[in-house]
């Protein structure tokens, strides 16, 4: 054993790499390794000391400074030896790991890299040893130990994995090939032997995500990784589980696999199963909920409350018909009416008044379900226009009573926004008028309105001028153009919520207490007021579920989660593969993750956040965005090779739905490999005609009816629509060779046609986006809301385009174009036509509506059809010379148009008056 000695006329030092002993003439002091750092040599005067935690044990009396210097780097190194054997023994045994993997030659998890990392840390490295002076001391099997970081065996892990990968590829190229009809890619084959324990793989459209569901499970078992009856497939309704059920039994045949055992199904009924096992009574679910009819049944618990509670029936129909699609900012830039004679645009109402702003629309509809005649900006009874202000105008006058009424656009902190210049002056200036004109003036802010009981302060304050307010949500409206919510809209709405608020096992506390934290423009009395429509609903619902002895999906997923969380025993399953992952709840996702508590249990989530449409029934696609959170850390691997869309297609959806950028960033190719036919936007005044011409054209330029061995070939044709209304504009007479068939968006989800036809693409609140899924009280029962405008309806037209195979016509009316079919057509590989032929250019003022040739009282011009929302005008160039432009001219046959440049252009057209 190694030793150094060093002493002078009245000590000895001994020190190997066990002990240190010190041997004075009066006694003999030792020391073990692990009281070595209590040691140290200090240099005091002349001569050196060693010291026990600062105590003097010896003066080295003839002790030179070379000697020292020797003695206090051993010292340093015996003092660190401890922690140097604890870093050779953890280099070793990672090593150990690695060489072990090598020879076994399986994919290294990432359960198994973070159990050995958690022994790999060092509290030191090579500049500890550098600056005690002892770097020399060490051998080489120390300094590799030394520098053995989790960078090192990270890499080394890499470069194993990446070897083994290359050589399943090769070795089981067979199994690939055959275990599904078509050979899968060298993509698909990559995800199912990345055999890790928390993999999320994010699936393009149609790049084969089911595929690799199956490969990855007949590969679990043909490796021996994992037998049948560990093997789970969660989907997330019937059709899908039977289909993952036959391609299993199907394929697994195929390639001479058992498939005995392995498990297809839907979360319901597991999750039904596992609350039968635990509790011995298998619970049922709701027979509404079964034949999806819950919005019936929230219909007539809604009719139930409303019957039992004049309150609850008001505030219903005052959230309905007020609230449900009212701004929550006062400034908006979406004005959607305009008077003619005035020149002014603004906002409908229901009584046929023409408002300049959201919250003075809020005012007039509130007055005109409550029967209350007024006028809108009648003239001040004083002529009170001087050399800075013009004559005033009220914003309401209620003539049986006399009474004035501003309007004031205030936030709730009772100050105008901050580009109203001038706006709190011109308050006082007109309140100073009434007061010196002695009339009867009442006042309302947009913040006491929107958040606060502003509505019933102006009834109070206008009955005490003996106004009478007569409610009645049945009136009829004036402007036909304005549409109040709908009772089954917003029962869609308090439905959506529940299945988050459920799903999230919020409670009236929880929410209340998001609402005080979570400050917001949507907060206030038109949150409370929702807040007081929906826990009466929401009890009711549970009451009638707990009467007929059943249960929800919501609740009944909770209870399963709730029983494997407090006994993982429950699940015997190793390998659960969750298809459609982008559709989870909180709930789902909690009950997935209360399956895979032991150690040793692999997940694939396969899914496409580009593809999460369905908020209404409770996803949440924060589930994916946060997998890390909810199931631990794992690879994110990705399917990016379509093998349905042609090039073209996913190049335009791919940069339509990337515009959100909180969406996951990923590529995404055709396996066609060749650029096809471009997706087109039509504008035309007759859906249902346009639709009839693109099948025509699609007969024309297609060869259908038979191919060359005579057998039927039909091309099949999908109308999308937004909503199942518009199952109407689908022709009667279909040409001969297409199949056509009509399915609203979300019900095309895994669905493709060789073509596909969007229609409905308007603006409005039934336009496509609409406005009813922007509702800002979702983000009260929304762990993590989305602040993209339109972020799901942005996905649901990717997957409306995604859904074809060699082509997409986009179907929009020439006036009141949808914001995505304007963003589209910006797109340079979008073509886009009319129905007529004729030319259509973008507004370039706004970039957000279509220029139309308008006539007026003057010459033609150019005009936005997003009028009056954009006020841009233009001159109309002559459509034959070029250079000239259009005017208004008179002859002996009436008024015509005619170019500026005549007689050298003769161009004439007819004039029509607009």
């Amino acid at each position: 054993m190694e030793s150094w000695t060093w002493q002078g006329p009245k000590w000895r030092v001994e020190l190997s790499r066990e002990s240190l002993t010190i041997v004075t003439q009066s006694e003999t002091h030792h020391f073990d390794v692990s009281q070595a750092s209590q040691i140290q040599i200090v240099r005091k005067w002349l001569r050196f000391r060693l010291l026990q935690n600062d105590a003097i044990v010896v003066t080295l009396r003839g002790l030179s400074s070379s000697d020292a210097a020797q003695l206090s780097a051993r010292l340093c190194y015996l003092s660190l030896l401890p922690s140097l054997n604890d870093a050779v023994r953890r280099r070793s045994t990672a090593e150990t790991f690695l060489i072990e993997h090598q020879r076994s030659a399986g994919w290294i998890t990432t359960e198994e890299v973070e159990s050995t990392l958690s022994h790999l840390t060092s509290t030191f490295s090579i500049e500890t040893f550098r600056n005690g002076g002892c770097e020399p001391l060490l051998t080489d099997e120390e300094l590799e130990s030394i520098r053995y970081s989790p960078a090192t065996f990270l890499h080394r892990v890499q470069i194993l994995n990446d070897e083994f990968m290359a050589k399943e590829l090769e070795e089981r190229r067979d199994f690939f090939n055959k275990i599904e009809r078509t050979p899968l890619s060298e993509e698909q084959s990559r995800a199912v032997i990345s055999f890790d324990n928390r993999v999320q793989l994010l699936a393009a459209a149609g790049s084969g995500k089911t595929s690799v569901m199956v490969a990855r499970a007949a590969y679990a078992v043909a490796t021996g990784l994992v037998e049948p009856d560990r093997i789970l497939l969660l989907a997330f309704n019937r059709a899908a589980a039977e289909e993952l059920h036959h391609r299993i039994t199907s394929r697994f045949e195929a390639a001479g696999i058992s498939s005995e055992g392995v498990k297809a199904t839907t979360f319901h009924s597991f999750g039904l199963e596992v609350i039968g096992r635990a509790s011995g009574k298998k619970p049922r679910i709701s027979e509404w909920l079964e034949l999806g009819k819950e919005l019936n049944l929230i219909l007539a618990i809604v009719d139930q409350l409303r019957d039992e509670s004049s309150q609850f029936r008001y505030s219903w129909d005052l959230y309905r018909l007020l609230f449900a699609n009212a701004a929550t900012k006062i400034v908006s830039d979406e004005p959607d009416g305009y008077n003619s004679k005035t020149g002014i645009s603004g906002y409908r109402t229901c009584s046929g008044n023409l408002v300049r702003s959201e919250g003075e629309r809020m005012i007039a509809d509130f007055l005109f379900f409550n029967g209350v005649k007024f006028e809108y900006e009648r003239s001040f009874e004083a002529d009170v226009a001087d050399s800075t202000h013009s004559q005033y105008h009220p914003d309401f006058y209620y003539p049986d009573a006399d009474v004035w009424h501003e309007h004031w656009a205030l936030n709730r902190d009772g100050h105008a926004p901050a580009e109203f210049k001038g706006y709190e002056r011109d308050m006082e200036w007109k309140r100073s008028l009434h007061k010196l004109s002695g009339t009867k003036f009442v006042e309302s802010t947009f913040g006491e309105v929107m958040f606060g009981d502003g509505l019933q302060n102006l009834q109070s304050e206008l009955e005490g001028y003996g106004i009478e307010f007569d409610w009645n949500p049945d009136r009829p409206t004036t402007d036909p153009w304005v549409r109040p919510t709908k009772h089954t809209d917003l029962a869609r709405l308090v439905r959506t919520f529940m299945s988050h608020v459920k799903s999230n096992s919020f409670d009236a506390e929880i929410i209340d207490a998001r609402l005080q934290d979570e400050l917001s423009e949507s907060e206030g009395f038109r949150t409370r007021l929702f807040l007081s429509l929906y826990w009466p609903i929401h009890d009711e619902w549970q009451r009638r579920m707990t009467q007929d002895g059943v249960v929800d999906f919501e609740d009944m997923l909770i209870n399963a989660a709730e029983i494997l969380e407090e006994d993982p025993a429950q699940s015997s399953y190793q390998l659960v593969l969750v298809d459609e992952f982008q559709d989870s709840s909180q709930a789902r996702a909690r009950f997935v993750r209360s399956l895979l508590q032991k150690p040793g249990r692999y997940l694939l989530a396969v899914g496409d956040d580009w593809q999460s449409i369905n908020r209404f029934a409770g996803a949440d696609v924060s589930v994916m965005k946060e997998f890390d959170k909810w199931f631990g850390t794992g690879p994110s691997l990705a399917l990016t090779t379509t093998f349905r869309c042609s090039q073209e297609i996913c190049d335009v959806a791919r940069t339509f739905v990337s515009k959100n950028p909180a969406q996951l960033e990923k590529s995404m190719q055709s396996s066609h490999g060749v650029i096809g036919r471009p997706v087109t936007v039509i504008l035309t005044d007759d859906e249902t005609k346009t639709i009839e011409d693109i099948l025509r054209r699609l007969k024309s330029e297609l060869h259908v009816g038979s191919d060359s061995s005579g057998m039927n070939v039909d091309v099949s044709v999908d109308i999308l629509g937004r909503y199942h209304l518009q199952r109407e504009v689908v022709p009667m007479n279909v040409p001969k060779g297409l199949t056509v068939a009509f399915r609203t968006i979300h019900g095309s989800k895994g669905l493709e046609a060789d073509f596909v036809i969007v229609v409905g693409l308007a603006t409005g609140t039934y336009g496509f986006p609409t406005n009813i899924t922007d509702d800002p009280v979702m983000d009260l029962a929304m762990p993590a809301p989305e602040s993209f405008p339109h972020a799901e309806e942005r996905r649901l037209l990717y997957v409306a385009l995604t859904r074809a195979r060699s082509g997409v016509f986009l179907v929009a009316p020439l006036l009141q174009l949808s914001p995505f079919v304007i963003e589209l057509m910006n797109q340079s590989n979008v073509a886009f036509e009319t129905a007529n032929g004729r030319v259509v250019t973008i507004c370039p003022a706004c970039r957000r509506g279509t220029l139309r040739e308008l006539h007026g009282p003057y010459d033609p011009f150019l005009g936005c059809t997003r009028f009056p929302a954009c006020r841009y005008k233009g001159r109309v160039s002559c459509p034959d010379c070029g250079t000239g432009i259009l005017v208004r001219r008179s002859g002996k046959y009436g008024e015509f148009i005619g170019c500026s440049s005549y007689p050298g252009c003769r161009h004439t057209s007819k004039f029509r008056m607009q």
